[in-house]
């Protein structure tokens, strides 16, 4: 009764001080954010729609999700039977074997991230909603019906207070029946019972309702120390996505390295290649660079290696054109593959040139008297 007529606008209602109505808006704030930020991180972690579904059930169950192979393993283990049926000894096949194996380290990488982002970051997420936020929202219903018992024991003691009040005035002079005074004292008499019943009534539910808003308080204050803890759970779900990133990045710089290495054996081996490829423009990176007198091709044998193309891509018997070079800072540092390559620090300058015929991923890059062949996107050219 109480509820419907303060809905309607008849009934009076204890207002909460300024603080506490503070601490119920910061406490749904923190919930309804949680609740989304959750959400979100699951789609990052697990984009799929039915697999959330599936893990949800099994959560609630109380059973051991099944073990389920990543994106990137699945991807390595077609790559790695595509090679098995064109050829692991052929340069697709080789090239398909090293691709496949990075990328199941990329899938290995995915699912240790995962794994730890769901015990440091999401577990806290949840155990604050599905613990912490619980509590708080019963606690916030008893303290509701508190309060309502608490207005409702005003509203019937001011109803009695009216009566009785009316009750105790002076009755209608002209009826001169006697009985009038005595009904008129013992109808007041009656409300002033009624009175001390509602007064009493009024204090306990006061003593309730003020135990169970400190109760409260008590808990919306904790909620400070919930975005402490969240805190920490978000500096660790950094530092795992940072460490997982990182591992990405390392191995398929790897698997550049790798695939730079016979990049000029592939090119080598492209019989089939039309005659007009020889006279194309090379990348627009090595468009730009001078380049040398052309050096004499021989015709490749099927099963003999190039000697020119070796010799071309062999810095040490070539020189770099009298004028144009250009001068280029590295991006990343560069672990030569061989002696015919140069090794390269972050941030370095060196001198760089195109010769005909390299491969146009590949530059000769000189410092000082060192000199070798450098990836193209190791280096930030400069005009």
């Amino acid at each position: 009764l109480q509820f419907t007529e303060e809905k309607l606008g008849q009934a009076e209602k204890t207002e909460l001080d300024a603080h506490f109505e503070n601490l119920l808006a910061r406490a749904d704030c923190t919930k309804n954010w949680t609740e989304k930020i959750l959400r979100q991180t699951e789609v990052l972690l697990q984009p799929n729609p039915s697999a959330r579904v599936e893990e949800f059930l099994y959560e609630k169950l109380d059973r051991k999700v099944p073990s389920r192979v990543t994106n990137g393993e699945l991807l390595a283990q077609y790559m790695t039977e595509a090679a098995n049926d064109f050829g692991p000894a052929t340069p697709y096949g080789k090239t398909l074997i090293k691709v496949g194996e990075t990328q199941r380290r990329l899938g290995a990488a995915e699912r240790e991230f995962i794994h730890s982002a769901s015990i440091n970051f999401l577990t806290p997420l949840r155990n604050f909603l599905e613990g912490d936020w619980r509590t708080i929202s019963k606690e916030r219903r008893i303290l509701q019906n508190r309060r309502l018992d608490l207005d409702a024991c005003k509203a019937r003691l001011k109803k009695a207070k009216a009566a009785e009040a009316k009750a105790a005035a002076v009755p209608d002079f002209q009826e001169t029946r006697p009985r009038n005074y005595v009904l008129s004292a013992s109808a007041s008499a009656l409300w002033s019972d009624e009175v001390e019943k509602a007064e009493h009534e009024l204090r306990l539910t006061q003593t309730e309702f003020d135990r169970q808003a400190e109760v409260t308080r008590l808990l919306l204050e904790g909620i400070s120390s919930t975005h402490v803890n969240h805190l920490r759970c978000l500096h660790e779900f950094v530092e795992s996505q940072t460490n997982y990133y990182a591992q990405c990045y390392q191995y398929m710089l790897d698997l550049q390295k790798e695939l730079g290495r016979f990049s000029g054996t592939f090119i080598g081996n492209a019989e089939s290649a039309p005659p007009a490829a020889a006279n194309s423009p090379p990348a627009a990176a090595a468009a730009t660079l001078p380049a040398v007198p052309t050096i004499p091709v021989v015709p490749t044998v099927v099963g003999v290696p190039n000697t020119v193309a070796e010799g071309v891509l062999n810095p040490n018997e070539v020189k770099p054109p009298a004028s144009g070079t250009r001068k280029a800072r590295v991006l990343y540092d560069y672990e030569a593959a061989d002696s015919t390559e140069l090794a390269l620090l972050a941030d370095e300058m060196i001198t760089v040139y195109s010769l005909p015929g390299m491969d146009p991923d590949w530059l000769i890059g000189e410092r000082g008297n060192q000199k070798g062949k450098v990836p193209v996107t190791y280096l930030e050219l400069l005009s």
